[in-house]
This record gives C-alpha cells, sequence and structure tokens, in this order.
C-alpha cells in the first residue's frame, strides 16, 4: 500500500528559492515539506553553480590582482600543464560546509527534507520515488515549483563535454585549456569568460547582442568589456555563430557569419538555460512551460492554478541566487496573506562575480531616463580614491542616478573589486528614502571604496546649483 501523506505546503526543490520558501512557511507554524533530487539541501547553486564557479573564481581573483597590486614588482605564471582542481582546492569542503549550514536550518525550522524525484498525479497532489524507488504520495494546500534549470544546448552545438562543454561540465576540466571561445554573452558566460582570461587563458567571447549583460546599466557593459579586453580577451558583438564542430585535430572550429573561423582548445555553449520541468507531469495540474520553457506567474509568484506557486529559474531571467531568493520570500508571504508591496520589487540587487564584479540597484540610466526624463548623474573612478589607488583599481567606478533635482537616488551601478558588496549601502539609502546629501554629511572610513559614495555625490550636487540659479 502506497504511503500517503498531507502538508500545509510542499516545496519542490531546495535550491535558494526552495529554501527560502520554506523556512517562511515554517516560521508560521505550518506543516513543510520540502522535496529535492539532491541528499541535501542546495540545489544548482551549491552543486554546480554558484559556489563551485566562486570558488574558482577567488583564485584567479587573487592571481590576477598580485601582479598588478606588486606594481610589477610580483610576477606569476601558471604551469601550462595546471590541473582545474588544484586551482579549486577548497570547493569540496566549501560545498559540504555550504550543504550543512542549509541542512540545519531547514532542521532548526522544523522543516521536513526528502530525497525524491517528484511529479504530479493531481493539482496539489505528488508522487515521490526515492532513489532506491520507493514510492509514496504527498498531498499540500499549497505548493511551490522551484527546480531550477540546467543549461540550454542549441541542435547546432554539439555539447560532448569534452570539446564543447556547457557551464555544469566546464568545472570538470581535468587542465586548463590555452583557448576557449565562449558562445553567448549573459551572467554565466561573462562570469567563466572572466575568470579563465584572467588565469591566463585565450578566451573570445562570440554574442548576438552589441553588448554584454544587456539588462545592466550600458555604463557597466562597456565597462567589462574594456576590463576583458584589457585582460587579453576579445569580444565579438553583434556576432552570430554559424557552425560548431571539432577539426579533428583536438581543437573545435566555430564559424562565424562574418566568415572568420575561430580555432579553439575548447569551447563554452552558455546561450542560456531552460527550467528543470522534464518529469514534473505538469500536465496533471492543468500548468503548461510558455514558448521559453518557464512558468508564468503573477507578480506575487502564483501561477493560473490557486495554490500553485513557482520562483527561482523556473520563472526565467535574471534567474540569480539572490532574486531567486527573494522571490521565493515573496511567494511564500503572499501564500501567507501577508504580500510584499509592489513599490519594494525595484529594492533587489543584482551582483554577477565577474573580474571585475558588477552590481547594480534600482534604475538602470535609460530606465530613468524613460521613466523620468531629466536625470541628473554622479561617477566616481576608484583610481582617484586613496583605497583605489592602493589596490591599483585602475577600471572600477560607482555611478549614481537621481532625479532632476539631485535630490532622490534612483539607481546605483558599480563596476570594480567589492563591487556587490558596496552597491548595498544604495540599496539601503533608496529603502530609506535618504537623499543624496547623506553620503557627503556621513562620515566613511579612510581609505575606503565606499569614499565613491561621496565623490559621486559630490557631482550630483554640484549639477544643482546652475539649475537652482536658472530656476
Amino acid at each position: 500500500m502506497t504511503e500517503r501523506a498531507h502538508y500545509d505546503w510542499v516545496v519542490i526543490g531546495a535550491g535558494p528559492a526552495g529554501q527560502k520558501a520554506a523556512i517562511q512557511g515554517a516560521k508560521d507554524g505550518l506543516r513543510v515539506l520540502v522535496v529535492d533530487q539532491g541528499r541535501a539541501p542546495g540545489g544548482e547553486c551549491v552543486n554546480r553553480g554558484t559556489i563551485p564557479s566562486k570558488t574558482l573564481r577567488e583564485t584567479a581573483q587573487h592571481y590576477a590582482a598580485l601582479e598588478r597590486r606588486s606594481a610589477g614588482a610580483l610576477h606569476c605564471q601558471l604551469s601550462p600543464d595546471v590541473q582545474l582542481a588544484g586551482l579549486m582546492l577548497r570547493v569540496d569542503e566549501v560545498r559540504e560546509a555550504h550543504a550543512r549550514t542549509l541542512s540545519g536550518q531547514l532542521l532548526r525550522n522544523g522543516v521536513e527534507f526528502r530525497q525524491s524525484r517528484a511529479r504530479f498525479v493531481g493539482v496539489r497532489e505528488l508522487e515521490l520515488r526515492t532513489p532506491g524507488g520507493a514510492k509514496s504520495v504527498v498531498t499540500g494546500d499549497k505548493v511551490f515549483i522551484a527546480v531550477g534549470s540546467r543549461p540550454r544546448t542549441p541542435d547546432d552545438v554539439p555539447v560532448d563535454h569534452e570539446l564543447v562543454l556547457d557551464s555544469d561540465s566546464i568545472l570538470s576540466l581535468v587542465y586548463l585549456p590555452h583557448s576557449l571561445v565562449v558562445l553567448g554573452a549573459g551572467v554565466i558566460a561573462v562570469e567563466f569568460a572572466s575568470i579563465f582570461a584572467s588565469l591566463g587563458v585565450e578566451v573570445t567571447i562570440v554574442d548576438r547582442f552589441a553588448l554584454p549583460v544587456g539588462f545592466m546599466d550600458q555604463d557597466l557593459s562597456r565597462g567589462f568589456v574594456r576590463a576583458f579586453e584589457a585582460r587579453g580577451g576579445r569580444f565579438l558583438g553583434s556576432t552570430k555563430y554559424k557552425r560548431v564542430q571539432g577539426d579533428g585535430l583536438g581543437q573545435v572550429e566555430v564559424e562565424l557569419e562574418t566568415g572568420e573561423v575561430l580555432r579553439a582548445e575548447k569551447v563554452l555553449s552558455a546561450l542560456g538555460r531552460v527550467a528543470n520541468l522534464k518529469g514534473l507531469a505538469l500536465e496533471a495540474t492543468g500548468l503548461a512551460p510558455t514558448e521559453r520553457g518557464h512558468l508564468a506567474v503573477d507578480a506575487h509568484g502564483e501561477t493560473k492554478v490557486p495554490g500553485i506557486y513557482a520562483c527561482g529559474d523556473v520563472v526565467g531571467p535574471p534567474a540569480l541566487a539572490s532574486t531567486s531568493m527573494e522571490q521565493g520570500r515573496r511567494a511564500a508571504r503572499h501564500a501567507l496573506g501577508r504580500p510584499v508591496p509592489d513599490e519594494e520589487l525595484g529594492m533587489v540587487p543584482c551582483g554577477i562575480y565577474t573580474i571585475p564584479e558588477l552590481a547594480s540597484v534600482g534604475l538602470s540610466e535609460a530606465q530613468a531616463r524613460e521613466k523620468y526624463g531629466a536625470i541628473l548623474i554622479g561617477r566616481a573612478s576608484f583610481h582617484e580614491l586613496a583605497r583605489g589607488m592602493i589596490q591599483g583599481a585602475d577600471e572600477g567606478f560607482l555611478k549614481l542616478i537621481t532625479d532632476a533635482t539631485g535630490t532622490r537616488i534612483l539607481g546605483c551601478h558599480v563596476l570594480g573589486d567589492g563591487a556587490a558588496e558596496l552597491v548595498h549601502l544604495a540599496e539601503l539609502a533608496m529603502l530609506g528614502a535618504l537623499p543624496v546629501d547623506t553620503f557627503v554629511d556621513r562620515t566613511f572610513n579612510f581609505p575606503t571604496l565606499a569614499e565613491a559614495y561621496r565623490v559621486a555625490a559630490l557631482e550630483v550636487i554640484a549639477q544643482r546649483v546652475p539649475l537652482a540659479r536658472a530656476a
């Protein structure tokens, strides 16, 4: 006889979105079950995404910064036969420690975790199958679909995980390649491209759009290209590939529509991701993926079927761990009858862990001009700051966008070391409705990169004076 059980909430997927949704419900006294195929919580983020890639990035960043910060006094060169695993010695330790932390959080909050494959057999009814084949059926008053995503593999890109890799298999390389072509210029593409370029690999990015990470402020996109090419990389924007195939000699040929043929030891296909909906039997709920393979949801994360929510990568871009966490939390609050005000949705910061980092919060310059017309912009270059001089941060900058009066902060965009940390100051200032003058009136530690806020604010204030006189 098949075991049956009922829960207040059933969460499918134990990645960032699912975990936050589950804990939110458990804190409200609900009986919550989390189901995931993995043996421990974390999902793609812990096992193949954020944690492993950022561990490699940490090595690459320190390696690239050593010569720059020593003004050339120190020079290092990686051995031509260096093994990639040797650059990621701590990845298993970090991954296991983070998984233990996530498991502990679920346990402390009374969330039940099961390693199983789930498929719908009714609107809010699921069949679970353990790795050993045992089956059970669970039902929930609310169901959250947070199953994450996997790399998209176009039919014309022969991903074999040896010469042509995807974002899951690239970290399984034995040796650091001498050359790499990256197809795509989204978040995953630019992160890996900058990591490998910083490790001395000849990297070429090919993308059909003019600028990488096109959803970000154009100054950040252009700044990334300058920094990437300064490290020896090559960015080919507004360019489409025509053919990708091995040359029979251990390399890959990428023929472009321009006629140019790129040859490299490896190719990374980073042409987007698709939601992990296969095997869920969504038809039993009346749901179906969109044309792009995602689940459509409203502003609160609820699908067209009442009581079924979706959050994280399954709902589409930006598909970042931070935004997935927030989507999970917001969906859970709505399910509890406590929706988050819509005006806060634009205050979720975005951090991209390229070398150097990119980060933003609020509106881009283009968005601000479209919405408000006249705006003021203040900029600060890291190389003008004492801390930036010490670090040799020639490429970093901070950009503040305000309304036409130069008072209200509409957006902030940062490129450089620590950008993902620095942007939180702007986020808090915006949430607190603090005027831009706050960055001038308050005291910053010296020397710090946070002083960039004062420099950028002063530039905004300087533009206010002529406007006031003209009035």
